[in-house]
């Protein structure tokens, strides 16, 4: 994060102090193990379980890694039940990668955005043993991100649309900025008027704020859209790699390795920029 903007709320773990587990009454997180600058402390695989059921949902299998794979089917049966159904927040491999190896394993369906008969469009409740998930369409850091109201519990499985830790990437060009915005405004209703108050996310430890979460999400894009616009003026729209020089000045205090997702995101603002004149 860049010096003098807008500051995150503290995260509810340290990073190396997220492991998991039982976050709420039918919310269980497993961990993947695959730690990095993007991923954080690892993909998050929510196991969503009714009380008294035998059917669970599995939000997010994971990258193919079968070590983790089986860890969430033991995790499913070691509370007695079977994964009815699979569904993915988004595509990207750290999150949808093992979801093939999953169904293999389980023989659960795979729902999600534009993959089959399955398809999962808004405002859609997935229901199994008497759980309800309401499908909440939030595209922005992809242009098939799904969140998924969870009524019961008052939360809110966000993928990596709203993350535990940091801010997300607007992954230009599937990515897009003012869709990114949409959804952001869109989960900032449901927290207001009560429906969420807890945010699961993709990566790092669960939101128990998820109302103080949004709001800085949303302050920091329009932070973050004001410097790109700033370092465009200050010679950045006319350097042979404009999305290169705005890197290099707005994320100068960001470690390198995550200077080629941090492009993305300059490339989804200068698009946003060029569309509104």
């Amino acid at each position: 994060m860049t010096s003098g903007m807008a500051q995150a709320p503290e995260p509810s773990a340290a990073f190396g102090d997220w492991h998991g587990g039982q976050v709420t009454e039918r919310a269980l997180c497993v961990l993947c193990p695959n730690p990095s600058p993007m991923t954080l402390d690892g993909t998050n695989t929510w196991v969503l379980l009714e009380p008294g059921s035998t059917d669970a949902v599995v939000i997010d299998p994971g990258p193919l890694d079968e070590g983790h794979l089986r860890a969430v089917v033991d995790a499913v049966s070691a509370r007695g039940a079977r994964v009815a159904q699979t569904i993915l927040t988004h595509g990207h491999a750290d999150h949808a990668e093992g979801a093939g190896r999953f169904a293999e394993l389980t023989g659960a369906p795979t729902r999600a955005v534009g993959r089959g008969h399955d398809d999962l469009t808004d405002g859609d409740v997935v229901t199994a043993g008497g759980l309800d998930l309401r499908v909440v369409a939030t595209p922005g850091h992809t242009s098939d991100s799904l969140s998924f109201a969870l009524a019961a519990d008052h939360a809110l499985l966000t993928g990596d649309t709203v993350l535990g830790r940091g801010t997300t990437v607007v992954a230009h060009p599937d990515g897009e900025l003012a869709a990114y915005l949409a959804s952001l405004e869109r989960i900032a209703r449901l927290t207001g008027d009560g429906e969420v108050t807890a945010i699961l996310p993709g990566h790092g430890p669960v939101v128990p704020d998820a109302s103080a979460m949004v709001a800085f999400y949303r302050t920091h894009r329009a932070e973050r859209l004001e410097q790109v616009r700033q370092a465009l003026a200050d010679g950045a729209a006319t350097a042979a790699d404009p999305v290169l020089a705005v890197v290099e000045r707005v994320y100068a205090d960001v470690p390198r390795e995550v200077w080629p997702a941090a492009a993305q995101s300059v490339a989804a603002h200068l698009d946003y920029l060029r569309a509104r004149g």
